[in-house]
């Protein structure tokens, strides 16, 4: 059972009387860790506590300093010290075990670390003894991805959540990683949410990333071949990994051994920051598009609060069943073209276009987009473009609208969900949103490279995933404190009478 449960404000005031005693002496000490200080003061980890009580049972021995474990657990990831390490660090450093929220006293072990991780993310991963999945030998072409094992999954899937929602989202509730994604949710994006760095409707941009686990591949063998001179043999081998697959890193042309990470992420154009919203590891050999509509309806039972205004994906989304599902949603879709699909459309072959979805007019110029009409009507307006200062007269124009307005096409999203989008493909809008795009990849090289998941060896979709939330909850409470400190709401200086040139 849950034990006593410091709340944020009594850490707070333990915090600042703590170190403000350790500044009369060595002020120093304590601008060495300037950024953790902040970061800790900020972190409330008093939504936790809802979260985490159904995980512990009503009776027996309690548990106690579980919101300075989970406080401890974020620093670490800010200080990239592994966590064997990081227990004799606290041992060492008072000013980080004070914002950590420890005393000498209430120190936990490191098995404790580790019960509080396996409580959150209740999956097993004791090592499984089977044969070698071997490395595929085929390779891809470059910046190609590796197909869906299944073409009409997509449709399938998509064609559940449509039917019966509710039962849909019931059904993957039950997943491990479940819990994780909830204390993500409720200590990050919804203080960023508070703090106005989250709209309550969002443009949210997905992406895959590869996430190569710490284990081997080869795994260890079990039989005693080798005492008989028999060194490559196919016995059952022991895989401390067992969840890991391979997968095809596009970017680097080369087959991977571990995860792949689905992130959902959003801009904030005011501060200039990228902030996740979502976060889950998959198998390494999962498309993308599955992933993505498994994001999506999840997301959407984590944030009722939230509504996603557009989602903008590269090509590995670009499928009629995913526009259908954003239509079904009123979302907007800013999907590239996969290049492999170009000509693949449903529009009424009476009408001319580029690949783009624009119209062309009968002199051969493209139309120039005039809005989106109404939810009545629910089409796209284009305008003649010589009338519009945007082409020359040509022998075409006798035989067009004489109206001075000049002539008018409408196309209509139902034509074609996929080529004929909401926000027009190749229009000023669907380019400036494209560009947003590049907020998932740089949310991926935060966590990745930043804070070091990539490098930590970390085996495990368990550790990883922890790992990896860890990271994005550091992404979150830098862009919060960028926010506090840029609207004089929280001066690390003034709470400790430090001089500022010091």
């Amino acid at each position: 059972m849950l034990g006593y449960w410091q709340t944020n404000d009594r850490y707070q005031e333990f915090v600042l009387k703590t170190l403000k005693e350790i500044a009369v002496s060595d002020p120093e000490s304590l601008l060495e860790y300037k950024d953790a200080i902040s970061k800790m003061l900020i972190f409330n980890t008093d939504p936790l506590e809802k979260v985490i009580t159904p995980l512990y049972s009503p009776i027996g021995r309690r548990a106690e300093v579980q919101p300075e474990i989970f406080r401890s657990l974020v620093l670490m990831d800010h200080m990239q010290i592994p966590l064997d390490k990081w227990t004799e660090k606290l041992k060492n450093n008072k000013v980080l075990r004070t914002i950590a929220g420890f005393t000498l006293l209430n120190l936990p072990k490191t098995s404790s670390y580790y019960d509080f991780i396996n409580r959150v993310y209740d999956l097993d991963e004791r090592p499984a003894v089977r044969g070698k999945k071997l490395k595929p030998r085929k390779k891809l072409g470059k910046g190609e991805k590796l197909p869906p094992k299944n073409p009409g999954v997509v449709a399938k899937i998509v064609g559940k959540i449509i039917d019966d929602e509710p039962k849909f989202i019931k059904g993957i509730n039950r997943r491990k990683e479940r819990c994780l994604q909830k204390i993500f949710a409720e200590v990050s994006v919804a203080r960023s949410h508070e703090l106005g760095l989250i709209p309550d409707s969002v443009n949210a941009s997905g992406d895959g990333t590869c996430i190569p686990t710490g284990a081997s591949h080869f795994g260890t063998k079990t039989c005693k071949c080798n005492e008989q001179g028999i060194y490559k043999c196919d016995c059952p081998r022991k895989f401390s990994d067992p969840n890991a697959t391979w997968g095809w890193d596009s970017h680097n042309e080369l087959w991977y051994y571990g995860y792949t990470g689905y992130f959902i992420s959003t801009y904030n154009k005011h501060l200039k920051v990228d902030l996740p919203l979502y976060l889950r590891l998959v198998e390494a050999s999962r498309h993308d598009s599955v992933s993505a509509v498994f994001a999506l309806a999840e997301f959407r039972d984590l944030y009722p609060n939230l509504h996603i205004n557009t989602f903008i994906s590269d090509s590995a989304s670009d499928n009629y069943a995913t526009y259908e599902l954003l239509d079904h949603w009123n979302i907007n879709a800013v999907i590239a073209l996969n290049p492999k699909n170009k000509g693949n459309f449903k529009y009424p072959p009476a009408l001319r276009i580029d690949d783009n979805g624009v119209p062309i007019c009968p002199g051969g110029h493209k139309m120039i987009y005039a809005g989106f009409c109404g939810k009545d009507r629910c089409r796209n307006k284009w305008r003649c473009p010589r009338v519009l200062g945007k082409a020359e007269p040509c022998s075409a124009c006798s035989d067009c609208s004489p109206s001075a307005y000049g002539r008018v096409i409408y196309t209509k999203p139902d034509w074609d969900l996929r080529l004929f989008t909401r926000i027009p493909r190749g229009s000023s809008a669907w380019k400036a949103m494209m560009k947003q795009r590049t907020a998932a990849e740089r949310v991926n090289n935060r966590v990745l490279n930043h804070y070091g998941v990539e490098d930590s060896k970390t085996r495990g979709k368990k550790r990883i995933s922890f790992s990896v939330t860890l990271a994005a909850i550091n992404v979150h409470l830098d862009a919060q404190l960028k926010h506090l400190t840029s609207n004089k709401l929280f001066d690390f200086y003034d709470l400790f009478d430090l001089p500022k040139t010091a």
